[in-house]
């Protein structure tokens, strides 16, 4: 998928997109995303700004990645999830957000092991950390399952072809 144009997505690709996007599981999924994406924003300017400031020259090294690393997981479901809504309103195609560019990225910042002396980190960014791992790695799946392994494009429905061969059976 990686040179498809919008010409190229197949309307059960796009279907896909739509239902999701329409979906109760949707609705949860950029709930909590968007207050994660708050929550973290909060932290930073304060309680993690001030906890920051405490520590040793090591962990101090250790909470700037982190904080980027999470920034940037964030940044990425957070874009993910608008894309998503975009298209439940109206306001893009869900064969446009099936492009390669609207997919989830970032994993090699996002996936990477994190750095020394992470155990010298405040336990609130800890906690957001491990939070924002989850939530990327849950939207990562929607995404693989929604783009990569959806739908096959030319592959009969499965019930459908079951009752097709009731009918061909019974029409004898």
């Amino acid at each position: 998928m990686s040179d498809l144009s919008v010409a190229e997505v197949s309307p059960s690709r796009a279907e896909v997109v739509r239902d999701f996007a329409r979906s109760e599981l949707f609705d949860r999924t950029f709930q909590e995303g968007m207050e994660l994406v708050e929550e973290t924003a909060a932290y930073l300017d304060g309680e993690g700004r001030r906890d920051s400031k405490l520590l040793s020259r090591g962990g101090a090294l250790a909470y700037a990645g982190e904080s980027m690393r999470l920034t940037t997981r964030l940044m990425q479901v957070a874009s993910w999830l608008l894309v998503q809504r975009a298209v439940r309103e109206g306001d893009m195609d869900p064969r446009e957000a099936c492009l390669p560019r609207y997919r989830v990225g970032a994993k090699a910042v996002c996936r990477a092991e994190s750095v020394e002396h992470v155990e010298d980190l405040p336990e609130g960014l800890l906690i957001l950390l491990e939070r924002s791992e989850r939530l990327y790695e849950r939207v990562m799946h929607l995404d693989r399952r929604m783009f990569l392994d959806g739908p096959a494009e030319d592959a009969p429905h499965p019930v459908l072809s079951q009752l097709e061969r009731l009918q061909a059976a019974f029409a004898r």
